[in-house]
């Protein structure tokens, strides 16, 4: 495992803590979008369907648990424990613009045209989408607590973290993975207005508003 993965799942976990402690402190999730929790869920139980079957080290396993278990809390949190102090009325972003494109492009972009490995690209492509309803909230209310600003950085870190894995791996073992490379670049792409924002405003102690 190379620096960058290691920072990579660093600032996921992170961001993960973050989510949930903000959800459980508050006791409420507004300013939270469920629809991207929902995604993020899907993602993860498509991506590790290989959980019982395939082996790969103890700390694998143990993050893909981890991954499951805190993206299904979440969504319980959201629509069921705290359902009654949600932002869903905001929560406006139609979640087929996201299901949609992420399945085509598993379909075109695939190492074998089985349905675990369809899966596995879609939950990559997805996830590069996954994000697209917390974001479109934030435009359309104006502006995000410094907690859930804190939440989208540290995620949006763990991808153009992972996405220099990849370069890392690539130009170190000759491994090139199109389909994380394709997705990282897009989910970082989709960040970088935000990026800007929190680094001029949210590190300067200042609320972050409207994204442009």
């Amino acid at each position: 495992m190379n620096i960058f993965r290691m920072l990579g799942d660093l600032s996921h976990v992170l961001a993960i803590a973050l989510l949930l402690w903000k959800i459980n402190k508050s006791r409420s999730s507004r300013g939270i979008s469920g629809k991207s929790q929902i995604l993020f869920m899907v993602v993860f139980l498509c991506r590790y369907l290989d959980l019982f079957t395939n082996f790969v080290s103890l700390y694998n396993t143990v993050m893909k648990l981890l991954f499951i278990a805190a993206s299904c809390a979440t969504v319980f949190l959201i629509y069921f424990k705290y359902k009654a102090d949600s932002d869903t009325s905001r929560d406006t972003f139609v979640i087929w613009f996201a299901v949609g494109p992420a399945f085509v492009l598993a379909l075109l972009d695939n190492y074998e045209f089985s349905i675990t490995e369809v899966l596995w690209s879609f939950s990559i492509f997805l996830e590069a989408l996954a994000i697209l309803p917390q974001l479109f909230m934030v435009q359309n209310t104006g502006e995000a607590e410094n907690i859930t600003s804190h939440y989208l950085f540290a995620l949006g870190s763990y991808r153009a973290l992972y996405l220099l894995n990849w370069v890392w791996r690539y130009f170190t073992e000759g491994h090139f993975d199109s389909v994380a490379i394709i997705a990282g670049v897009i989910q970082t792409a989709l960040y970088c207005d935000f990026f800007y924002l929190y680094i001029t405003r949210v590190l300067k102690g200042r609320k972050l508003q409207t994204l442009p």
